[in-house]
Order: C-alpha cells, then structure tokens, then sequence
C-alpha cells in the first residue's frame, strides 16, 4: 500500500498521519510538547521540543507503515510563531514567540503610524500575532542577535521552515507564500518580501526563507533521519490546509477550525475585497495561480477548555464538558469572555483580560464548563457576522474540524447561535488531510478529483433553538466582552 504523510505542527502538540489513496489513516502519531508562559500574555515554546516530538511521531509511522510505501511528505504548521536559529550550529537564539504572544504591543504602538501602510500591503493589522515584531523583539533583546545576523548566520522561520531545515539536513530554507503572508514583510499583490516594510521593522531580508509554491517540491528528507530520501512536496500553514481539505476553493463556504483558537476563513478567489475587522491572507499558490482567503483568528478556543483542565482543574479531561453542559438546561446567565491572551477577530484587543461574569452561590463547575463551551461559539458568530458584512455573502453552512467538534453539545449550541448548518467530516484530521492533498497533488498521488471525493460528511446539525432564544443569548455574550475589553494598559 502507498501513502503520503502529513506532519502536522500544531500549537500544543504535532502528529503525523499517514493517508492511503482512499483517504484513510493508515498510521498516526502524536506527542504534546511544554507550553511556556515566562510573563502573564507571554507563550514560548522550546524550538527542540517541537523538532523532537516531529521527529519521534515521523519515526513512529514511518515504522508503522514502513519506509518505501512512503511517497511523498506534506507539512502544516501552527502559524507566525518565530524562531531564529544559528545556521551552522542548528541552535535557536532563543525559545519560539508563538502566535499568541502578546509581549509586542509595546512594539506596535510605537510601530502605529505606518499601519495603514503595512494593511495596504499585507491584508494585515499591526498587531502582536504576526512574525515581524517577534522578529524584531528577539533581535532588540537578545544579546549579540543582531550582530550575527550581519555576519549572516542567522536564519528566521516559522515552524514549518524551521522542520523543513532540520528535516533536509540544513539543505533547504524556505516556507510557501501562505506563510509568507503572515510576517507582516510579505506583500501580497507584488507576492515578495516588500523593501518598506522590512525597513519599517528594520528587519534584513536575507534572514528570511525562499517562498516557494505551496504545492510543489522542496526538497527530500535527509536520509540518516529518515531511512531514505522522501520528498517533500507541499506545505500550507494550519488554516490554509484545513480550507484546502474543506473544498474551500467553492464560492459562500466558510471553514472553522475549532483547535487551541478559532480559525475561519472562506475563499475570495483571486480577488482582494476589503476584510474590515478580519484579515485579507494568501490561502495557496498553485502553479502560478494565487488564491486569497478571508480570515478570522479567535486566539482561545480549545485552549479555554484546557485551561479549565489544567489551570483550574475544574474538569479531569475536556470530554468531559459534554455531559456537564447538558446536564443543565440553560446557562444561568454565566458568560467566560477567554481573553486570556487578548481579544483576536473582530475586537483586536490586546489589552482585554479573560473574565467569568454572572456567578451566584449556585454557580457550579457544569455553569464553567458551558460557559467556556458557549464562549467557543459566541465568537465564532462574532467572526461570522463581520465575514457577512464584509463580503456581502450569505453562510447557509458551515463546515467544521478540529479536536472540538468531536463535542456534540458545541455543535448544536453552535448551529443554534448562528441559525445555520453546521456540517462535521467523518475525517475531523482536516489540517492534516489538506496537508497531505496539496503534497499528493504535487506528487502525482491524487488527482484533485480525487482528492476532493475522499472527503465524507459524519454528520449535519442543524437548528432547533427558536432564533430569539439564541440572539438573547448572543446578546448577553456582546454585553460580558464590552466589560472585559481595555482592562489592563495600553
């Protein structure tokens, strides 16, 4: 049997599946790595930790399925966290600013008067999420960085360019254009780093990777890590590759992504319409061809469930949220704005705080874990209503992934907020079946067709709320995040 594997570099952890021609997992591997939390809105990982649990889960299947079956490697990735490493030692200059730290703003603010410029260009906000003020942060803190970087040993990736070196032995530098397009330094009209906006950061460009097509090769495993050459032949940042494997390239189809955030995005062809309060982004470039997406990123969403796991210790594992939530016939009027690390889409909020509002002496642990669950879906609506208004489209159905959509309390309540279908793949792997479509694409695997018929509906919510009910609700939700916003600082 031939297949093609997916690593799959996500926030908490990384897996690798292996997909047979029909689109089944054959063999999967996971393994969760240490978050890192130096300062309250501050998130690290140890860049090893994430190359080390890569490596064990690619050894795993590739003994599970053994090594010649193997045809091709795709990879997606958590996206904008930053990583700056030596590029003759192999070694970070420090740990990796993931995406959703929020230690920049200070960086913003004093970056402000250029963001219309860096909108214009981008489809993006000056904001903390994205890679060029990590960047910037490392090399005004770090001691010694900025010296290295003009003897020219200083390389920057995000995690797929950083696996990608490790993967090919230090041969290959570089990330596909829908990654790019998240530093803040890619402009996606020209589809290049841009001159005036690596000089508003101050940043060089030879520190940045080769953008490459998303779909095409570049370049093969090193053979001691792998056993024998294995090409690589795609790469799509997490969300990308969820909406490839979603069908997102068809007209008024919205994807969420339901993982540590909450990711939606619809296709916008090729055209660039004005994204409001969401993000303009490349979804893919394919033999030649761009696709532009509209984009809507929530910073906490499964993560708010594993924070009432492992911060509170309210729940002992997050299924458990199911029965709790439905054990109780409404929420009592508990709301949980999760802004624990900020608000991302629509409010763009850095200085908003998490805050759990409505509590009485009869508040108990299934009012947290519905509150928590509800919140998931309140701001999926938020994201929704602002796509809707930008865009003109009407959303008759969603299409879901992720970890959390396994939670059928979530699904319903979400199809009851937003009075819309909500459509679950049998598959709910999505990132790593669209990274595994675009590598087997390009490597002659699948035809499109036949990628795109692999994928099969497990089942459809759809509305059983009456629709006042839910936008009472929904209003309550708007009310709890005005009092959560402007908390700390600016």
């Amino acid at each position: 049997m031939k297949v093609v594997l997916a690593i799959d570099l996500g926030t908490t952890g990384n897996r690798v599946i292996a997909f047979s021609e029909d689109g089944a997992i054959v063999a999967k591997s996971y393994y969760e790595f240490p978050q890192i939390f130096p300062q309250p809105g501050w998130v690290e990982h140890n860049p090893f930790d994430i190359l080390n649990t890569t490596m064990k889960a690619l050894k795993d299947v590739i003994s599970l399925v053994g090594i010649d079956s193997i045809v091709s490697i795709g990879i997606t990735n958590q996206r904008e966290t930053t990583i700056l490493w030596d590029r003759k030692t192999g070694n970070p200059v420090y740990n990796a600013i993931v995406w959703q730290c929020r230690r920049t703003k200070e960086i913003c603010d004093r970056l402000a008067e250029y963001s219309h410029i860096i909108r214009e260009k981008t489809g993006l906000p000056l904001d903390p999420y994205f890679s060029a003020t990590k960047i910037k942060w490392i090399i005004e803190n770090i001691e010694g960085v900025r010296e290295r970087i003009d003897k020219g040993n200083i390389l920057f990736g995000t995690v797929d360019s950083w696996i990608l070196w490790n993967l090919t032995g230090g041969k290959v530098h570089a990330t596909e254009s829908g990654n790019a397009s998240r530093t803040l330094c890619y402009n996606i009209h020209t589809l290049d780093y841009d001159d005036e906006l690596l000089a508003i950061f101050n940043l060089p460009e030879r520190i940045f990777p080769e953008v490459k097509e998303s779909g095409g090769y570049f370049g093969n495993t090193d053979r001691e890590l792998t056993g024998r050459e294995i090409p690589i032949t795609g790469i799509l940042g997490d969300q990308q590759a969820s909406l490839f494997a979603q069908g997102g390239w068809e007209e008024k189809v919205v994807k969420n992504t339901y993982g540590t955030g909450l990711f939606l995005m619809t296709s916008t062809g090729k055209d660039l319409p004005g994204s409001g309060r969401l993000l303009n982004t490349i979804a893919w470039r394919i033999e030649g061809e761009v696709n532009y997406a509209m984009e809507g990123s929530i910073f906490v969403g499964g993560s708010c469930i594993q924070w009432l796991r492992d911060g509170l210790k309210i729940i002992k594992a997050s299924a458990d949220t199911e029965s709790m939530a439905e054990s109780l016939g409404s929420n009592e009027g508990v709301y949980f704005v999760p802004a624990l690390t900020g608000l991302g889409a629509p409010y763009w909020d850095p200085t908003a705080r998490g805050m759990i509002i409505g509590i009485t002496r009869g508040t108990g642990r299934e009012h947290f874990a519905r509150a928590a669950l509800e919140a998931i879906a309140y701001q999926t609506r938020d994201v929704i209503e602002e796509m809707e208004r930008t865009t003109g489209m009407n959303f008759k159905k969603v299409r879901v992934d992720g970890g959390a959509v396994k939670n059928n309390f979530l699904m319903q309540f979400q199809a009851d907020i937003l009075n819309t279908v909500i459509e679950r793949p049998l598959l709910i792997e999505t990132t790593a079946f669209g990274a595994a479509g675009i590598s087997g694409i390009a490597s002659g695997f699948w035809s499109r067709e036949e990628f795109f018929n692999a994928r099969k509906v497990d089942r459809m919510f759809t509305p059983e709320m009456d629709k006042d009910t839910g936008d009472t609700y929904y209003s309550q939700w708007k009310e709890a995040v005005k009092r959560a916003m402007n908390w700390v600082e600016g």
